[in-house]
């Protein structure tokens, strides 16, 4: 069953792709920030819906959290900024390729020191393989920009 979630973060990457030049476009017509907020204010509408007719959760319980939980909207407005400014100058392929190179260097060194209540997963051969081939990848998606 763990399988179908291949997918489901397959889709979810596939709406990133789609939402990078959607933002960048809006981005470059209002401005950078302007048009993050514009996406988060748009996606917090989408969230309200949701949750009111399928959340299933207990908002009273967010007091109870460690705080650090509590920043990831701003670490999605910092990301989203980030695109919007960079796919403009570097073209949507070159933005995505960088933004999850990112995602996957900074996966594979929180699962390393098992940050963020993660389990660890120890940097082995093959990961370090793996982050020299994106390097290299990288930096042909983007020879032409640099």
């Amino acid at each position: 069953m763990k399988g179908i979630f291949v997918f489901v973060a397959l889709f979810g990457g596939m709406m990133l792709g789609i939402q990078t030049p959607i933002n960048g476009t809006l981005g470059k017509r209002i401005g950078g920030i302007e048009g993050a907020l514009i996406s988060f204010a748009v996606g917090l509408i989408c969230l309200s819906l949701a949750v009111l007719f399928f959340g299933k959760g207990n908002f009273s319980q967010v007091t109870h959290v460690h705080k650090v939980w509590l920043i990831g909207g701003a670490l999605g407005a910092i990301g989203v900024t980030c695109s919007i400014l960079s796919v403009q100058r570097i073209g949507v392929a070159g933005t995505l390729t960088a933004a999850v190179f990112g995602q996957i260097l900074t996966g594979i060194i929180i699962d390393h020191f098992g940050l963020l209540g993660v389990a660890k997963t120890p940097l082995d051969l093959s990961r370090a393989l793996g982050i020299v081939l994106m390097v290299g990848g990288l930096y042909l998606v983007l020879r032409h920009n640099l």
